[in-house]
């Protein structure tokens, strides 16, 4: 079953970067860097999953997700931590998509 994932990052690059690294199939990805994009993402698609860097603003990782609770009912929001770093996020993006539903 595919899953739409929304990306969010505040580097296009590092969310290209996972795109190319993504060791999972089925999964069609989405990505914003703003909470403009967030906002036209989810108006225009159904989202499974938001996986979302810690690189972002505060007050935009926030605006994000009550922007996300508010537009469904069935999305999921996972949070990267800082410590990891920019290298984290693939690894986080794979655990979180490789884990069985």
């Amino acid at each position: 079953m595919n899953k739409n994932v929304l990306l969010i990052g505040r580097k296009a690059i590092v969310l290209d970067d996972v795109r190319k690294g993504l060791t999972v199939q089925d999964v069609t990805l989405f990505s914003a860097t703003t909470l403009d994009d967030v906002r036209k993402v989810l108006d225009e698609q159904s989202i499974d999953m938001v996986i979302m860097g810690a690189g972002i603003d505060l007050d935009i990782r926030l605006q994000s997700v009550r922007h996300i609770f508010e537009a469904s009912n069935s999305t999921t929001v996972h949070m990267k931590d800082r410590d990891s770093g920019p290298q984290g996020f693939l690894p986080f993006v794979n655990g979180l998509l490789e884990r069985p539903v």
